[in-house]
């Protein structure tokens, strides 16, 4: 009944964190419609109140959040993983990722929701400390499964991201989640894909040929997006590092100034998600700018180290999607929407070192089967290409800086009880 529950729970934050973000983008659209260069105001003013509302109000719910709900797995005290996955949190980061995509940040809603989803299983799991590990798995895994309306990834992205393993005692858990999580979003939101249907396959010596030219190109851009976040995460040494300690809103407005002058030389098409971008191109045949898939690296990478809450799933996809664009000039006789696919699981290959979740929800969000073996080669290119550059995954890198904090805690908290029992005696 708790994961059933929390399914439901799940599934319905996931529906309304869609439409709400899809409303967001839209207001957005309009604002710069009638006033091209609003975002130079809106976006770094947005993102600097983002990030002192995250600090003031909602600590760790920057960024993603995958991080905190896989760090959240592996602490045992009880404490420090309600302070990675709670109702609180849970909140914060939907109002949070909503207020970014209202100032045009360059972030997804599908990261966040996998926190989200995590903070309710967590809290619907109460005192049930046997289960919580499975709880949290549950909810992450259906987070994605809902948001992207890709069950199968969902799955596939519990035990190759988040436990890095699997787990047979959490499976009955996690599928169970996935599943109610899953109706839910399809019973208010339809049965759909989340880019539409494409019928795309590779032919020919020029098709095979331009594969691995996409998978390399996408798992280094995509290893360095990763190891620009690391490093940003653990925090720059010198000078610089230090300032941006002391001025986090600062530098988030920084940042925000910084991705409104990329959006602005895109012609405003590297604001929010990317996924009216992708989806046109997909599907209607529109074209992007060939410095998009760069203008948009570069947005989504300021958003990232902002500090403001935000996802990188489908920023990343529309990333991919741009390195294919850009090689469709190469490459004139395939297809544009087989480069595309090429390139979205290069390059979200490359970021999150996760190949199977990759191919698997590049597959399940456009139903191209023909593409999957194709897909799975590349996939396996890109993370080879990825590991030179990047050698560890992103979300795993990042979620031991919330492990190391939690223990440091946890040490300067046993410490003052030491001092304080010392000076009563």
């Amino acid at each position: 009944m708790i994961f059933l529950l929390g399914g439901v729970v799940v599934g319905g934050a996931a529906v309304i964190l869609a439409i709400l973000a899809d409303q967001a983008q839209s207001l957005f659209a309009r604002l710069i419609a009638q006033w091209p260069y609003a975002s130079l105001v809106v976006t770094p003013l947005g993102m600097g109140v983002a990030a002192w509302m995250t600090r003031r109000f909602f600590p760790n719910s920057q960024g993603s959040g995958i991080p905190q709900a896989i760090a959240a797995r592996h602490l045992q005290n009880q404490a420090a993983r309600g302070r990675l996955v709670s109702i609180r949190i849970a909140i914060g980061k939907i109002l949070l990722t909503l207020f970014g995509l209202l100032c045009g940040a360059s972030i997804g809603r599908e990261g966040p929701t996998v926190q989200v989803g995590a903070s309710i299983m967590f809290a619907i799991g109460g005192l049930s400390l046997r289960r919580q590990k499975g709880l949290i798995l549950a909810g992450a895994s259906a987070g994605i499964a809902a948001a992207f309306n890709t069950p199968l990834a969902g799955i596939i992205f519990g035990i190759e991201e988040m436990s890095r393993a699997f787990e047979v005692q959490a499976t009955g858990l996690m599928i169970g989640g996935i599943v109610v999580a899953g109706l839910t979003s399809v019973m208010f939101l339809g049965d759909y894909t989340y880019f539409g249907t494409t019928s795309v396959a590779l032919h020919g010596i020029e098709g095979w040929m331009a594969l691995p030219v996409c998978a390399v190109t996408g798992g280094l851009t995509g290893g360095l997006f990763s190891r620009i976040l690391i490093i940003f995460g653990k925090g720059l040494p010198g000078t610089i590092g230090r300032a941006i300690k002391r001025h986090p809103v600062w530098f988030a407005v920084i940042c925000g100034l910084l991705a409104a002058t990329a959006g602005i030389a895109s012609g405003n098409t590297v604001f929010g998600t990317g996924y009216s971008q992708v989806r046109g191109v997909m599907d209607y045949g529109r074209s992007l700018p060939q410095s998009f898939s760069i203008l948009k690296f570069a947005a989504t990478t300021l958003a990232s180290i902002s500090g403001v809450p935000g996802g990188i799933f489908s920023p990343s996809l529309a990333v991919g999607a741009g390195i294919g664009f850009n090689l469709g000039s190469l490459f004139t006789s395939v297809p544009m929407n087989a480069l595309i696919l090429l390139g979205m699981v290069s390059y979200f290959t490359g970021v999150v070192q996760a190949p199977i979740t990759a191919v698997v929800i590049v597959a399940e969000m456009t139903n191209d089967h023909a593409m999957v073996l194709p897909l799975m080669v590349a996939a396996a290119i890109a993370y080879g290409a990825s590991r030179l550059v990047c050698p560890e995954g992103v979300y795993h890198a990042l979620a031991r800086n919330f492990i190391a904090a939690s223990h440091a805690g946890e040490t300067h908290g046993q410490a003052r009880s030491l001092t304080a029992g010392d000076q009563s005696h």
